[in-house]
């Protein structure tokens, strides 16, 4: 009839019936939650289509129909579960008068370590080497966490800081919370994150360039 939404019947499983709308965004995510699964344990080079689809319990016909090519699955992936950007707003982060303590918070705001993203970040840094789209997705999540900690560090700071040693600690403290994701995929130990932290953090003390102080005399 006119004005009705038509509907299918239920998969096992998924509950009530669903808008044809909503049932293909769900097949959609189905097709995205397999190739998760089979990039992270085969790699995406050793993943066909056709075994996608055989996963998603769809025809190979659908997984063409969202995806035209199978780069297109793993860039979605990229793009909807571990996006560059905007990562978080940085006033919930910093913590005034206290850099060290707003970095230290970074992290788990930020979300890198979650459970959920961890095959996310193995299937980044694994596929990262070989295609040159995987690789500029992460030169933009990198480029953005740097610029996210600065801005941290820039509302924690009781005074403005020099902007050359910001950006230093910043990329110091990226390659600290990038080493940590990488360790966890391989389960190596962790990375120190409070003692890089505190490194970190003297170096964005200015020298006293001054020299060493006369010494008085006895």
């Amino acid at each position: 009839m006119a004005g009705q939404v038509s509907t299918i019947p239920p998969v096992q499983g998924w509950g009530n019936p669903v808008s044809v709308s909503d049932y293909g965004g769900r097949r959609r995510s189905r097709i995205l939650d397999e190739a998760q699964r089979l990039f992270a344990e085969k790699g995406f080079d050793a993943t066909p289509t056709a075994g996608i689809a055989r996963a998603a319990a769809v025809p190979k016909g659908l997984v063409f129909y969202y995806f035209p090519q199978k780069i297109d699955i793993l860039l979605a992936l990229l793009a909807e579960r571990l996006p560059a950007g905007p990562l978080c707003d940085p006033a919930t982060v910093a913590l005034p008068g206290d850099p060290g303590g707003s970095l230290v918070r970074l992290p788990a705001v930020v979300g890198l370590n979650r459970r959920e993203a961890s095959v996310i970040n193995t299937i980044l840094f694994r596929e990262a080497r070989t295609h040159p789209e995987v690789a500029r997705h992460l030169r933009s999540l990198r480029e953005a966490l740097v610029a996210l900690t600065e801005e941290v560090l820039n509302m924690a700071a009781e005074r403005a800081l020099n902007p050359i040693r910001r950006r230093q600690a910043a990329h110091t403290f990226v390659a600290v919370m990038i080493d940590e994701v990488t360790t966890a995929v391989v389960d190596g130990p962790l990375p120190d994150l409070a003692g890089s932290v505190d490194i970190i953090c003297q170096g964005l003390v200015e020298p006293d360039v001054r020299g060493p102080k006369s010494r008085a005399p006895q």
